[in-house]
């Protein structure tokens, strides 16, 4: 499994970098540009992301247009729904029950910050990500 980790908060990537380290090839970015980026190489590598945790605020481009770039990119590419990456929405806010949605459902789910661990594993298991991890 590839994953690419787009968080500029120290604390946060060290905590995703460590525990989804584990169960695959991690690459690390801390800015919305660089997660792009990193995405669209991946593909023309042809050695996609399987999951993207891609924090909502960022410097240089935003979650939410990071977000936005990396769907639109899919559908120019023509890549099917069911094998778009799985994006993780990494977030600070308090309201981040309306975090999702507010991104007009292009991420799959989010996770509030600090993330606890527990409650991360139940969005990798909803996702169908966390079985098919190698433990």
């Amino acid at each position: 499994m590839r994953i690419l980790i787009a968080e500029d908060d120290f604390a946060s990537r060290k905590f995703l970098y460590k525990y989804l380290s584990s169960f695959g090839e991690c690459d690390i970015t801390i800015d919305g540009i660089e997660a792009v980026d990193a995405f669209i190489m991946a593909l023309e590598e042809g050695n996609p992301y399987d999951l993207i945790c891609l924090d909502a605020m960022m410097p240089k481009l935003d979650g939410k247009r990071a977000l936005k770039a990396i769907r639109d990119v899919e559908k120019q590419k023509e890549i099917e729904e069911n094998k778009r990456v799985k994006i993780i929405m990494t977030t600070a806010l308090n309201n981040s029950g309306r975090l999702c949605p507010s991104f007009d459902t292009r991420c799959e789910a989010y996770t509030i910050k600090p993330i606890d661990e527990k409650k991360f594993v139940e969005v990798l298991k909803k996702l169908g990500l966390h079985s098919s991890l190698k433990e």
